[in-house]
């Protein structure tokens, strides 16, 4: 019997130490782009990092670094090489030509932006989703085609002698253009679409499940909505917007689950889920979900804040929900252990006396998975829910 099975891919990853990240945060990054590369399919093999105030602007990192990988990559047969932030185009031409000796390209090379845009591609599963995704690789792709043509270079001369090689490519990018204003139409009918969907939802009292990847957005979903809706424990499982009605003792209202947000998001892919994030920009609350027992959670809490700014969300009403209390952990402190206190070091109780101890009943701790203060979360989710309401239709306050 042969073993049809595919064979896992093989990747390297390669990040940068400079002013702006320094070793600790690139190795948080790092191990986010491994996860990322494992929710993609590859298996990662090595890391590699360097300090350079800036990026080279010709191979992203320096001449020795790139040998080092260089021979790294042809010695263990590595499949991908991955950058954990965006590569000019003609970085990753160059990188590509130095990394294969031979004219003929076999080992990848792809950047932050490229691995993301490929996960959602394999995710996507509407028409939505999948049109969203291929505008976003499309817009990403034009200004990186290759010259695929060179072996029609040789027939190019001089003035009024234009080469085959350079109108393939000129071909080859209107091609591109042409499918990018396609792409274009059809989201701005869907959106039409979407739009007229969410008017016939009436005016009950609309509640966006927002946060970072992979925090238990859907796991709560399911939960509140007693739905199925798909939930695992990969980065982006979910891509397209789920709305459910629920109901809290005697309120109805409708919950969306909406995609994750990322560190880096690629601006093509904000631009392309417009019509996915008006859920967002148009929830009355949104429910905050933190990954308390990942260990750069506050910055996972930055991101997803920027990220609401950046679309126009950052005032709507916020309930800010620490999930997964049931994983989090802690290295207590020996009593003679004089090293600094840090954040491993601090319990939960240690961790609420902390900036979160402001936040008062806007803050939430839960297991979601384990149903941990639960009926504390839907209190606080029915009182939020119920003031609104109450503002919106004051002749309805006989139900409470």
């Amino acid at each position: 019997m042969y073993d049809t099975s595919k064979k896992k891919e093989t990747a390297i990853l390669v990040g940068l130490i400079n002013k702006s990240q320094d070793e600790e945060t690139v190795v948080e990054y790092l191990d986010e782009l491994a996860f990322l590369t494992e929710t993609a399919g590859a298996d990662v093999v090595k890391r590699f990092t360097q300090r350079l105030e800036h990026p080279d602007s010709r191979t992203f990192i320096g001449s020795g670094k790139l040998n080092e990988v260089r021979n790294f990559v042809l010695e263990n047969k590595i499949d991908i090489v991955i950058f954990d932030d965006e590569l000019s185009p003609a970085q990753q031409r160059n990188l590509e030509k130095e990394i294969n000796l031979e004219k003929e390209i076999k080992i990848k090379v792809v950047d932050r932006t490229r691995l993301i845009l490929d996960i959602f591609a394999s995710r996507a599963r509407t028409a939505h989703a999948k049109t969203q995704v291929e505008l976003a690789q499309s817009i990403y792709l034009l200004p990186r085609l290759t010259k695929m043509w060179d072996h029609l270079d040789r027939i190019k001369g001089g003035i009024g002698m234009k080469g085959a090689g350079e109108s393939e490519i000129e071909t080859d990018r209107r091609i591109v253009r042409d499918r990018i204003s396609l792409l274009k139409d059809r989201l701005k009918t869907i959106d039409r679409q979407m739009e007229t969907q969410r008017k016939s939802r009436g005016e009950m009292i609309r509640i966006a499940l927002v946060g970072y990847t992979n925090v238990g957005k859907s796991t709560i979903m399911n939960m509140l909505s007693k739905s199925d809706v798909f939930a695992e424990n990969k980065l982006f499982a979910t891509l397209d917007t789920t709305v459910r009605k629920v109901v809290i003792e005697n309120l109805p209202f409708l919950l969306s689950d909406t995609v994750g947000f990322i560190r880096k998001l690629p601006t093509t892919l904000v631009e392309s889920f417009k019509s996915t994030l008006d859920e967002v920009r148009e929830a009355d609350i949104l429910i905050h979900v933190v990954d308390i027992s990942h260990p750069g959670f506050e910055d996972q809490i930055n991101v997803v804040n920027q990220t609401l700014s950046d679309i126009g969300a950052g005032d709507k009403p916020i309930i800010l929900v620490f999930n997964k209390i049931d994983a989090f952990t802690f290295e207590e402190k020996e009593a003679d252990d004089l090293t600094p206190i840090t954040k491993s070091n601090l319990s939960l109780n240690d961790l609420k006396k902390t900036w979160m101890n402001k936040l008062q009943s806007e803050c939430l701790f839960i297991s979601a998975t384990n149903k941990l203060n639960i009926d504390e979360f839907k209190k606080v989710v029915y009182e939020k829910a119920k003031e609104l309401h109450l503002k919106r239709y004051p002749y309805n306050n006989f139900l409470y």
